[in-house]
């Protein structure tokens, strides 16, 4: 939903009741992730998608139907072999999609969650999916306050409980409970939406490579910090809009910035005297993936000096080096896509393969 959030806020300022539908469940070869979003609003203006446009249509009635009567739905949408010209999933997987009307009436938290996903605080919308709790009832859940109400104050104590164990990675799933919130019982089903500040991706080097990886990490979604000891190449005007710019040796700047699990680090300054000291950092602290630009054999002789510096094997096999997927490419635009390609497969388990000569399902 994060995409879609600035056209959504818009409308709640205007206090324009606008229909909202999450993908709050899939089986099978679903085409979108849970939390996958899409808003019918004023006009009949549509945002975001739920399923690719296999069943944006069904969709769309759906959410005009929840605003005119205010009434939540939950659509469950799947393929059927007996009639293929349904409305369902073309791939064979089924989404289940919760359907329910907003406005600064219906949902008055939805202001202050907007706020908080836009500034990167990380909250948790829990919604009311099924069961003897009112449907599409609203609890956003803080790490330091609560507003609005699944129905019962147990449920409520519960599912805040859960909700803080959950927003720190940004997690999204569906937990049931009992209707006073025992955890032992599965009456009511609660769709948790955790909303945690983008993750980063750090690019060493202001070059060309460095400000075309840094263009598309952007598009990925990463609030991405290009970093560069050169002033004359780390420069606003020569990097994409938004990204920050720190003009800093790399390996003393990373030893001062904070890192996770979900960090992409990016080392494109192919330069011993910064690369080194750099990757002997980062090799040693959390990131979700390291690369690092080069040819083979500027690789070996990288790590050479790595494992002279003491780096253990263990260390260094977290390194993904020459950097990026083999697609052949040249020009640094190509060579992002290879680097963002990688990125993406380390994340999701994808082998990289092209799918053509892939067996199984597409979506794991």
């Amino acid at each position: 939903m994060r995409d879609i959030l600035p056209v959504l806020k818009g409308w709640y300022a205007a206090g324009a009741p606008f229909g909202l539908a999450t993908v709050v469940a899939v089986a099978g070869s679903a085409p979108r992730e849970p939390g996958a979003a899409m808003a019918v609003g004023p006009g009949d203006e549509v945002v975001g998608s739920v399923s690719g446009g296999c069943v944006e249509g069904a969709v769309f009635e759906l959410a005009k139907e929840v605003v005119a009567d205010g009434a939540a739905r939950l659509e469950v949408f799947g393929y059927s072999d007996e009639d293929a010209f349904a409305v369902g999933l073309t791939c064979g997987g089924e989404i289940s999609v919760l359907v329910r009307a907003v406005s600064p009436r219906l949902d008055p938290s939805f202001g202050r969650v907007a706020e908080s996903v836009a500034g990167g605080e990380p909250v948790t919308v829990a919604s009311v999916v099924d069961g003897p709790a009112p449907r599409g009832a609203v609890l956003a859940v803080w790490p330091d306050r609560v507003l609005g109400s699944l129905g019962t104050g147990g449920l409520d104590a519960a599912v805040t409980a859960d909700a803080r164990g959950e927003s720190a990675p940004g997690a999204t799933t569906m937990r049931h409970y009992g209707p006073r919130g025992r955890r032992r019982e599965d009456a009511v089903s609660v769709f948790l939406h955790s909303f945690a500040p983008p993750p980063r991706m750090l690019v060493f080097g202001a070059v060309d490579h460095g400000a075309a990886v840094a263009r598309i990490g952007d598009f990925l979604g990463y609030r991405v910090t290009v970093c560069d000891a050169r002033a004359a190449f780390a420069t606003a005007r020569r990097l994409p809009p938004g990204v920050e710019v720190v003009v800093q040796w790399p390996h003393r700047y990373l030893r001062g910035t904070d890192t996770d699990a979900r960090t992409v680090i990016c080392v494109l300054t192919h330069d011993p005297k910064f690369d080194v000291p750099l990757l002997e950092t980062a090799l040693r602290r959390p990131a979700a993936y390291i690369g690092a630009m080069g040819s083979r054999r500027t690789h070996e002789e990288r790590r050479a000096r790595l494992v002279a510096a003491g780096l253990t094997e263990r260390e260094l096999s977290r390194l993904r080096s020459p950097i990026g997927l083999d697609l052949g490419a040249r020009t640094p635009e190509e060579v992002a896509v290879s680097v963002a390609a990688e990125v993406v497969a380390l994340r999701w388990g994808g082998s990289g393969a092209p799918l053509t000569l892939a067996r199984g399902p597409i979506h794991h």
